[in-house]
């Protein structure tokens, strides 16, 4: 988590933005694409089986395009694959990873 934690601050820029996603997303000062992507990314990686055309849509309406759409669902999918790959082979955040 550490190392995400660091990703998102490098792109976003904002410390307190960083910490009010961490603490509750859905409340955290975002806008609509955002809250829309973070939306999409939460069900399909919590409920896949539950995803419908109203969940892209959705992403289409926040201004997103196919091609976005598609870059989204890719990362998603291969984050979730990895973190099932690590905790499945017991791996640990390397030691080096600063908080």
């Amino acid at each position: 988590m550490v190392h995400h934690r660091r990703g998102l601050r490098r792109l976003i820029k904002d410390d307190e933005l960083v910490e009010a996603i961490e603490r509750d997303w859905t409340t955290a000062d975002l806008s609509r694409e955002r809250r829309s992507m973070l939306r999409f990314a939460v069900k399909l990686t919590k409920t896949p089986g539950a995803m419908d055309e109203a969940d892209v849509e959705d992403l289409r309406s926040a201004g997103f395009s196919d091609r976005d759409i598609l870059d989204i669902v890719e990362v998603v999918g291969y984050y979730a694959y990895a973190n099932r790959v690590a905790d499945g082979l017991g791996i640990e955040t390397e030691s080096w990873i600063p908080d």
